[in-house]
């Protein structure tokens, strides 16, 4: 221990502790930053000039201060054992099923590491509310640690930092806990018994099917029944549970209330597959809606968000989803009505990063959903991976401490300690709205899948779960033992469940695979307000919009730009650039940034919600959005589209936290609850968005086909090669052209502000909702010719090609076709040499891609014209690879590629070597 604290308190020398001197230290600390966070006993010793050993050492014993000062010394052990217990409790408790009634002992827990023997055992200490008690004995003390920390549940909570969080677990895992009455224990037992029938029976009737089966641990849904018991009546209406593939058809169809007929029928695979739910998915990774029923009537909406098999990417997804939904809550979300329920497995929650990025969203602004009760259905096993080689740390859940939520380790095979954690976790949500985890420590009966023999590579592991009962089987038992219910009872209860499941599997059977078509929808779980058209045959864009707007709405939006608060101090750097785009209107010269600012603003007028985030999204990476702004000296923020009027919707522009894949996903779970609002998600960089390739490839390009679930999100991915090396240059727009099919998506380029307004009005006000890309410009953004006039947002629309009106069609030798900057350059090239013999095409929109209109276009020039495709990007990448064939089949003619040689990397990382490629480039365009 330190000789002397910071502030100026005495050394706490003279107290001999031993290994756990660390307790005492940790003790201390608290003290000196919050003499309340810590008990009575540790307040009177550290508030002591000095401490009773101190005095013995300075004045030497005497027998009436010896006695006295062992007994206050004595006091402090004991405090010292009870706060031992608190932090380190959780490692000797009888949580792993595989190993239970097991006598562990830890070192720091012996009563002869704080100095106490068992003699001491009958004396009585002050305890300062202990358990409820003022003074106990040693000996009681004990039993109450071990009953509370020990038994089979362990608590870890010591790492809040909130002593009033610490307090408030404290009171209720302390306090002594009432055995369920018999209501409550048959409720238990008729979960695990419903739990179990479902997979004895899939397991018998459908033998080396897949199903990633719950059994081992039936007691998660217990625990899912638990929380939703406690939701109703408590200020909750609705519940989304975010899982991965383990023990998810059990959850369908015991919490969701999916019909078992329609489980088999996925089983049996009758599918029509002329039906309108597209290719489809494997059935455990399907979503679906449902509602709860208690048993005593309540009810409550539930949803299955649908997922891949990217394990724990769901996790974001369904924060996105809860969000949406409380945003769009009449309260404004404050009440957080929805209750996000994330289902792990062990090893991805150790693994996978996402785990991380999701957690760390849970406080901020943008993020928030007022506490997420994650569950870890904890097999203690990966796919063939034990865990000493699949983490580094002690438990599975060690991630969630790094925001300090409460973890409650829990044995699955002893479903009252389930249910009991299950209304603690949720109670904690209520009343701090922050995340809470249940580490529900189970086994897998069977392999990865059931096709899978585990004991190749977990032999003896797999011998104490065969010889190991179920956990329904062992509860029945302890009742029927107890005398609270009768082996008839128990045995009526799964005969009528396996009943129940005969029946429906009887039927489906009878029932013959439809003929024809169906006109049904797929599932969406969170979104029905757009009917699901046939995903097997090409579609054209979204449905076009009336997407211009009145001069009096432009003017009103750019007004918004500088009606500041009074007494607000705008940057200087920053109000030049607000009061142009006052001016730009009548100059004809609307920018980049001012054009989104009219699209944004004119959609709020209308009535259509807009949420923007992304990293450094309110200023914009290139200083140009300003979407919102900091008092120069007070720090005060203001939204300037926010002061619209009380009739406009509301704008939500947030910074994210430096995160891809877990921020894309959130915006993506988030468009499927509100398709009535734009959702933008902006990359720093457009190279960034290959941190979330996988929600791109299993979310974004292709849930309406998998799970027909539609999404309006919008991606914006600044791109140009433009000397800034590789990493800064190429929004990598073949990787999306490649997922593209069926008119699952648009993918655009834009080469002019007012194009881009009409493209953003367009996605918020189609009918149609698929994902947009937009590849969004960088030097572009202040580019004197790169602007657009009044009249093209006031009587335009989108346009996916811009033709080239300044040629004279009868001389042009060759057409160059090209989209975004690089129009800029071929431009400046041709009137700078007088090049009236090449005429440049915009191609705006890459897909779906517009044969029609620039066929059209290419057919005003001569036959002989010869036509080339012009991008920045190596020829290995680019839009050259998809755009070739189309622009080809348009032309009717041969079409050349002109680009930058094929390359491993999208750009150089000489400046120099840059430029002198792009006048080469520009230069072979003409030649």
């Amino acid at each position: 221990m330190a000789s002397q604290s910071r502030a100026g308190q005495p050394a706490l020398h003279g107290l001999e502790f031993g290994i756990n001197e660390w307790l005492v230290d940790e003790q201390y600390e608290r003290y000196l930053h919050d003499p309340g966070s810590v008990d009575r006993t540790w307040r009177e010793l550290f508030a002591s000039p000095i401490p009773a050993a101190r005095r013995e050492a300075r004045d030497g014993p005497t027998t009436a201060r010896e006695s006295t000062d062992d007994a206050a010394v004595k006091a402090v052990r004991v405090a010292a054992l009870i706060e031992a217990y608190r932090v380190r409790g959780h490692l000797v408790a009888d949580t792993d099923p595989l190993t239970a009634g097991r006598v562990a002992a830890h070192p720091e827990l012996e009563l002869t590491g704080f100095g106490l023997r068992d003699d001491d055992l009958q004396r009585e200490f002050v305890v300062d509310g202990f358990s409820g008690q003022a003074i106990m004995t040693l000996r009681d003390v004990l039993n109450a640690l071990q009953e509370s920390y020990c038994r089979t549940v362990g608590t870890e909570y010591m790492h809040i930092q909130s002593s009033q969080e610490r307090r408030w677990i404290q009171q209720r895992i302390e306090s002594p806990q009432p055995s369920p009455d018999v209501a409550e224990q048959l409720q238990i037992l008729y979960r695990l018994g419903a739990a179990e029938a479902f997979e004895t029976f899939l397991q018998t009737k459908y033998v080396g099917q897949k199903r990633y089966s719950l059994e081992g641990g039936e007691s998660a849904i217990v625990l899912l029944d638990a929380l939703l018991l406690r939701c109703i009546g408590q200020g909750v209406g609705e519940a989304v549970i975010g899982m991965a593939h383990r023990g998810r058809l059990n959850v369908l169809a015991n919490i969701i209330g999916k019909s078992y007929a329609e489980i088999f029928d996925e089983f049996e695979d009758a599918v029509d597959i002329r039906s309108v739910q597209g290719s489809g998915d494997v059935k455990y990774h399907l979503g679906a809606e449902g509602t709860y029923r208690a048993l005593d009537g309540g009810v409550i909406a539930v949803c299955v968000v649908a997922n891949p098999s990217h394990l724990e990417l769901v996790g974001p997804v369904a924060q996105g989803v809860v969000r949406a939904k409380q945003d769009g809550a009449a309260d404004g979300g404050e009440a957080f009505p929805v209750l996000p329920i994330a289902v792990h497995g062990d090893a991805a929650f150790a693994g996978q990063g996402v785990v991380f990025e999701t957690l760390n969203m849970s406080q901020l602004p943008g993020y928030r959903t007022g506490g997420t009760v994650h569950i870890v259905i904890n097999n203690q096993l990966g796919f063939t991976t034990s865990p000493a080689n699949g983490r580094s740390s002690a438990y599975a859940t060690d991630v969630a401490r790094t925001v300090q939520a409460p973890i409650f380790h829990v044995n699955a095979d002893d479903p009252e300690a389930v249910v009991r954690v299950a209304r603690l976790a949720f109670d904690y949500r209520q009343a701090f709205h922050k995340d809470v985890v249940v580490d529900l420590i189970c086994y897998r009966r069977h392999g990865h899948s059931e096709v899978d023999d585990p004991s190749i590579t977990q032999p003896a592991m797999y011998d104490r779960i065969d010889a190991r009962a179920s956990v329904r089987k062992l509860y029945a038992e302890a009742l029927v033992r107890r005398g609270d219910i009768t082996e008839r009872q128990v045995e009526g209860a799964l005969r009528d469940y396996q009943g129940h499941l005969e029946r429906a599997f009887t039927q489906t059977r009878a029932r013959p695979v439809p003929l024809s078509p169906k006109p049904v929808n797929p599932v969406n779980p969170v979104n029905h307000l757009n009917a699901i058209s046939p995903v097997n045959a090409q579609r054209a864009a979204a449905s076009e919009a009336a997407t211009a707007i009145t001069e009096a709405a432009a003017r009103q939006v750019v007004a918004s730009q500088t009606a500041v608060p009074g007494g607000f101090t705008v940057h200087a750097r920053v109000l030049p650039q607000l009061h142009r785009r006052t001016t730009t209107l009548d100059a004809g010269t609307i920018d980049w940034a001012t054009a989104e600012t009219l699209a944004i603003g004119s959609l709020l007028l209308d009535g259509v919600a807009v949420r923007l985030a992304g990293q450094d999204s309110r200023r914009g990476t290139f200083g140009q959005r300003h979407a919102v702004l900091t008092d120069r000296r007070t720090g005060a923020e203001h939204t300037p589209l926010s002061s619209l009027g009380s009739r406009a919707a509301d704008f939500a522009p947030y910074d994210s936290m430096l995160s891809e894949l877990g921020a894309l996903a959130f915006e993506y779970g988030y468009s499927l609850a509100r398709p009535d609002a734009l959702v933008l998600w902006e990359a720093q960089f457009g190279d960034f968005a290959n941190g979330a390739q996988a929600v791109i490839d299993e979310y974004i390009a292709s849930s309406e086909q998998k799970w027909g679930q539609r999404s309006g999100v919008t991606l914006l991915l600044p791109h140009g090669l433009e000397g800034q090396g590789p990493d800064h240059s190429s929004g990598r727009i073949e990787r999306f052209l490649q997922l593209c099919a069926q008119g699952n998506m648009t993918v655009a380029m834009p080469s002019l502000p007012g194009n881009y307004f009409h493209l953003l009005r367009q996605q918020a006000l189609g009918e149609r909702r698929t994902p947009l890309v937009v590849f969004t410009p960088k030097s572009m953004l202040r580019s004197k010719v790169a602007v657009s006039g009044l009249t093209e947002l006031t009587m335009g629309a989108f346009r996916a090609v811009i033709p080239d009106e300044t040629a004279d069609t009868a001389r042009i030798r060759r057409v160059l076709v090209c989209s975004g900057k690089v129009f800029y350059d071929l431009d400046a090239h041709r009137r700078s040499g007088g090049l009236s013999d090449t005429a440049i095409v915009r191609l705006e929109r890459l897909y779906p891609f517009p044969t029609e209109e620039l066929g059209a276009e290419l057919a005003r020039f001569p036959a002989g014209a010869e036509v080339r495709w012009v991008q920045e990007e190596p020829e290995n990448q680019g839009a050259w690879s998809f755009v070739g064939p189309h622009v080809h089949r348009a032309a009717g003619r041969p079409v050349v590629c002109v680009s930058r040689p094929q390359a491993p990397a999208p750009a150089v990382g000489s400046a120099r070597r840059h430029a002198g490629e792009q006048q080469d480039l520009v230069r072979s365009a003409f030649h």
